[in-house]
């Protein structure tokens, strides 16, 4: 018969359950299931991969607030396409947020940057030039969008007029697409699903040029670049954004929510059609930080349940 002190040795050795939304993202990123995780995602490169996490978090106190399990999704989605997430290199980053329709809990997002999106394209090997880049005053004279042509003058100011992106490819195909200033603005406020939709806020109001850029270069390879699977997983990835905007001030992501299929971005004259209120509501597919997510706590739960 066991003893009580045999049964207290016992009851101590036993694996007690975890619940990672109980744990900090620093306790929750040293657990066996998270470092395996990121260990088969990038191999050598996990170990500063992680620590490039936790030094982003501690680095900034409003993400430091999101939920962890957050966190680590938007970081494994930037692992899996293998992207820094230093804010001074602009690949990508993660994002917080205030999720308001589940308690105005803060969380975080993947974003990616506008030379995420390059690097992407470049990976494919079927570009041989891209390119992306704010036009000044005085750069770019009498463009013609349905030629795609216009005439190279020079810079006469430091006044942004516009916002120019370029690529070929080895097949021969080339595409030159120009988006004026106010094209550019009536689209972020167009998109932007916040309570005053003009108002410059989020990573918007800290770069607004890179992010111009970022949206001239998405619209550019949705539309007329080869996508891989590596590219259309983060696109999918990138549109996902909050439906609200936090009126306190703390940074939250207003990335544009257009799809790769809209051809109406910069037509702000277009009237849509009627909807037909007959129609079934469209069954929602989980986007990839969902799925992420869902992985990630599954493969926890298994090895700690």
């Amino acid at each position: 018969m066991a003893t009580s002190k045999e049964l207290t040795q016992k009851l101590g050795n036993a694996p007690t359950k975890v619940d990672p939304k109980t744990l900090g993202i620093k306790a929750l990123m040293e657990t066996p299931t998270m470092q395996n995780k990121f260990k088969e995602v990038l191999k050598d490169k996990s170990s500063g991969f992680t620590s490039s996490v936790l030094n982003l978090v501690n680095n900034d106190s409003y993400l430091s607030q999101a939920d962890p399990m957050s966190i680590l999704t938007s970081a494994m989605i930037a692992a899996t396409l293998d992207l820094p997430i230093d804010k001074n290199l602009g690949f990508a980053w993660l994002v917080p947020f205030r999720d308001w329709k589940n308690g105005n809990q803060q969380r975080a997002q993947f974003q990616l940057g506008y030379k995420g999106y390059i690097q992407l394209a470049l990976r494919t090997g079927q570009y041989v030039h891209i390119n992306a880049s704010e036009v000044y005053k005085g750069e770019i004279k009498n463009w013609d969008r349905f030629t795609e042509t216009f005439e190279r003058g020079e810079k006469e100011s430091d006044e942004v007029i516009g916002y120019l992106g370029y690529f070929e490819m080895t097949n021969g195909f080339k595409k030159t697409v120009f988006w004026t200033k106010d094209q550019m603005e009536a689209h972020r406020v167009r998109f932007n699903k916040g309570k005053n939709p003009k108002a410059l806020t989020g990573v918007w109001k800290d770069n607004y040029d890179a992010m111009a850029i970022k949206t001239v270069l998405r619209n550019m390879l949705g539309k007329w670049g080869i996508l891989s699977i590596e590219m259309q997983k983060a696109q999918s990835a990138d549109e996902t954004a909050p439906e609200d905007i936090d009126d306190s001030g703390n940074p939250i992501d207003i990335t544009d929510n257009v799809t790769t299929d809209d051809h109406a971005d910069d037509d702000p004259d277009k009237v849509e059609a009627p909807k037909n209120d007959t129609k079934k509501p469209a069954v929602k597919k989980k986007d990839s930080k969902e799925q992420t997510q869902e992985e990630l706590l599954k493969g926890f739960e298994a090895e700690n349940g």
